[in-house]
């Protein structure tokens, strides 16, 4: 494993959203849905993830998550994501997302 500095993770915008709409996303390679989150300060920004396994789209909305929001945009498929959606692999590979325990301003930053 590499060493980063303070300075390095300062680097990264890990920021608290809340998810406002979630849509099917059937021309990614892989399982995933789009999501659509409020980051407050930060706009209304869209992503894919693979999330398909632990998560229904019903349950999703008005649920916070964590994002990286600065990351360069990424085309999925016909699609540009524009941030990244955080989560661990479970004993299968299976994302489960990185959880916020109680609510939290959206845009709040990960410190």
């Amino acid at each position: 494993m590499e060493t980063i500095t303070w300075h390095d993770f300062e680097k990264v915008e890990l920021r608290a959203g809340t998810i406002l709409e979630v849509e099917e996303f059937p021309e990614a390679r892989k399982t995933a849905y789009k999501l659509r989150v409020d980051f407050g300060p930060f706009g209304i920004r869209w992503s894919s993830a693979q999330i398909t396994k632990h998560y229904t789209r019903e349950e999703l909305p008005g649920r916070q998550i964590i994002g990286v929001i600065n990351f360069p945009k990424k085309q999925i498929a016909n699609f540009m994501s524009e941030f990244l959606v955080t989560g661990f692999a479970d004993e299968n590979g299976d994302i489960v997302l990185a959880a916020i325990e109680k609510p939290v301003p959206n845009g709040s930053k990960l410190i």
